[in-house]
């Protein structure tokens, strides 16, 4: 297709195909001549072994296991798809690092990646997955203690094993995959594998990136201290991946709406093109399945036009059920274009076979936390060049492909070079939390790969104490601290489910804390608005959101958690189905805490004051200006309009669960609570104080 095929939304740029600096490699290569290239190819008709032979990453295969005798860290760098997270895994277990009850370990930032890939692996090697392979994400265990001999978790389930096992004795070689990420977590052990590697020399370690960011990693990694450069402890390897060119279309003027400019930019793939599947961009769920259905409604009606080529629109991202994720990696049916709608979890962590076109809104939704302000909220940002690039790689390894970026050619060489690391835009609360049940207990010394602001570290710092997780001299408290961080999320759901007990309402907490890990429980399709809004006050109460889950949930489990109900109350089954799954691992810690089973018999008051024990720092005053302001800031906030209580009456005192920024802050899962409430359960935190009192604090946990 010529570049005006698509007039006047898109143009080719540039005389020089634009997909060649998406080929070019900037080679840091341990040995030059391990780098033959391979040209990716379409293998779905040979066997699971010939398939795996040509992957790129074969070649490197002696190589690879070389390195990792002769260094303590390896660090390669090769493109999503070039096989090095299926394969270097079972290089090792065939090399033996397996033997004698050893087990390597394959670490990913997403809950969906290390399943798909444990998955693949396990087919693979014609194992049941659970058995020699096996995966351990949060709220889900599918691994054998005495058999499973490659282990894929997550980076979270990664730091948390070292809570149990602070030296991670069990493992050989622990593979951080996706590395240039830079999560949270992923950072977090990144430097925790560090000090590990001091006191286990023994312990292998290599560092899998999708971008050529392998310097900074190797002189993290590298515990030589002189220029002696054979006594390094770490290497380079880079894999050659794709080699079809993707030709880059920008569109010519500014996009209004880049969901309906998505849509209609695939119908006219769709329409247009030659065969090949499409993969587009966006930036969350909701927008996910708002595409969806619109896709879905267009393609019925050129079905029924009679057009030959059928359309499969497929939704992808990480809320959604395992299965359901499964459909995206089924091979696509002769006459039949496959068509993936996803958010940035299709950029690096799992290949779709099969995609010839990428569309790239140009956005995405980041956690973005402001420690001046003390805000955390989740907003959609620009995305860095680095994902545009690593998207339009999506495109072309079957034959050449081509990326439509839904933003000028100028907008893109003002977007920033790379995504700011999770560690340095996030509230660093949990990070403290389990550093410090580590046994680091001083945070803001921790081997940082890239250090965080030193103001977030003493917000958290000040949280945890309001919380009664650490004392006055910054240590843990017993038992109160140490409990907090045995639970896989954030404080202040932990601290809630400790005192649940203490409040008579364990077990409705349980079912809240549950249900706020699901998205978009409350559907609302396009075309069946105004049903769906009745349908969702059947469920509403006054007091807000928390409760109304709390319902929703109760309601469930008494129909039996039937599929027919949840569709015509537009629920959302399968969401409901894993909060069941949630709630199920929440109660059996809450057991093992010893922390008492028991219902507060429908007194609302008993759980919302639990509520308050977690959440009193989210909380806000309506103003008379019509929205809310925090309590000791006094930041303007608005309530989402997802929330019960949105054009309802306003509370005088709301808490909310999280923060979503869009033209404003807004307040998602909000619950109305009694002021005196902050003043029983936190008085510490709001207590009244002078600058100088306050500052003087604020100096003494940084001096920690």
């Amino acid at each position: 297709m010529e570049s005006g095929s698509f007039p006047p939304k898109f143009w080719k740029p540039g005389a020089e195909a634009p997909g060649a600096s998406l080929a070019e490699e900037r080679t840091v290569l341990v040995d030059e001549s391990q780098s033959t290239p391979y040209v990716s190819n379409s293998c779905a008709a040979l066997s699971l072994e010939k398939q795996r032979q040509r992957l790129p990453v074969f070649r490197h295969r002696n190589h690879i296991l070389y390195l990792a005798e002769a260094y303590q860290t390896v660090v390669i760098v090769g493109e999503t798809g070039c096989g090095k997270s299926t394969q270097i895994p079972q290089y090792l277990l065939e090399a033996g690092w397996a033997k004698g009850n050893h087990v390597i370990a394959v670490s990913q930032p997403r809950r969906v990646a290390a399943v798909t890939v444990a998955s693949r692996v396990a087919d693979e090697r014609g194992a049941i997955l659970g058995h020699e392979v096996g995966y351990c994400v949060r709220f889900d265990d599918c691994s054998d203690t005495r058999n499973t001999r490659i282990k894929f978790v997550t980076d979270g389930m990664l730091v948390r094993e070292m809570m149990a096992d602070p030296l991670l004795q069990r493992y050989s070689v622990i593979i951080l995959d996706e590395a240039h990420e830079r999560t949270l977590h992923t950072d977090m052990a990144i430097g925790l594998l560090k000090k590990i590697q001091k006191r286990r020399p023994e312990l292998r370690l290599i560092v899998a990136s999708a971008t050529l960011d392998a310097e900074k990693f190797r002189d993290f990694f590298n515990h030589n201290d002189t220029k002696d450069c054979s006594k390094d402890t770490c290497a380079i390897l880079t894999v050659q991946g794709r080699t079809f060119p993707v030709e880059i279309f920008y569109s010519t003027s500014a996009v209004p709406d880049y969901v309906v400019t998505t849509v209609e930019t695939i119908m006219k793939i769709h329409e247009h093109e030659e065969e090949g599947d499409i993969l587009a961009f966006l930036t969350g769920q909701d927008e996910v399945e708002e595409a969806l259905k619109d896709v879905k409604e267009r393609a019925r009606m050129l079905a029924n036009q009679g057009l030959k080529v059928h359309m499969r629109p497929l939704p992808m991202y990480a809320a959604l059920p395992h299965r359901e994720q499964a459909r995206i990696f089924e091979r696509t049916p002769r006459n039949c274009r496959k068509v993936v709608l996803a958010t940035n979890i299709a950029e690096t962590s799992i290949t779709v076979q099969g995609v010839i076109y990428v569309i790239d809104c140009g956005f995405v939704k980041l956690r973005a936390y402001n420690p001046h302000t003390d805000i955390d909220a989740l907003l959609i940002v620009p995305a860095s060049q680095a994902s545009a690039q690593q998207r339009a790689g999506r495109a072309g390894r079957l034959r050449p492909g081509k990326a439509y970026r839904l933003y000028t050619e100028e907008q893109f060489e003002k977007l920033p070079r790379a995504t700011v690391p999770e560690m340095q835009r996030s509230n660093l609360s949990p990070v403290v939390l389990q550093l410090k049940a580590l046994g680091i207990d001083n945070p803001l010394r921790f081997s940082f790969i890239a250090a965080p602001p030193a103001q977030a570290m003493v917000n958290a710092l000040e949280l945890l104490f309001a919380l009664g997780a650490i004392d006055d001299d910054c240590h843990l408290t017993e038992p109160l601290g140490m409990r907090m961080a045995e639970f896989p999320m954030g404080p202040m759901f932990a601290k809630m489910l400790l005192e649940s007990g203490n409040f008579g309402c364990s077990e409705e907490i349980a079912t809240v804390v549950a249900m706020t890990q699901i998205q978009n429980v409350f559907l609302s399709p396009t075309n069946q608005k105004a049903k769906a809004a009745r349908a969702k006050r059947r469920f509403a109460v006054e007091e807000g959101d928390h409760l109304t889950l709390l319902n929703v949930y109760e309601a469930f489990m008494k129909h039996k958690k039937n599929s027919q109900w949840c569709h015509e109350n537009f629920l959302n089954y399968k969401g409901l189905v894993r909060a069941v799954a949630v709630r199920e691992q929440l109660v059996r810690l809450l057991t093992r805490l010893e922390v008492p089973a028991c219902s507060s018999e429908g007194d609302s008051d008993a759980v919302l004051r639990c509520i308050v024990a977690g959440f009193f720092s989210n909380a806000a005053q309506f103003h008379y200006t019509g929205n809310y302001r925090t309590i000791r800031e006094g930041y303007e906030l608005f309530i989402h309009p997802s929330s019960v209580l949105y054009g309802e009456k306003p509370p005088k005192w709301v808490l909310y669960s999280e923060l979503v920024q869009s033209t404003h802050h807004y307040m998602r899962d909000i619950s109305a609570v009694d002021v005196t409430w902050l003043l029983e359960l936190a008085p510490h935190y709001y207590q009244q104080g002078t600058e100088r009192e306050l500052g003087a604090k604020r100096a003494k946990l940084l001096a920690q």
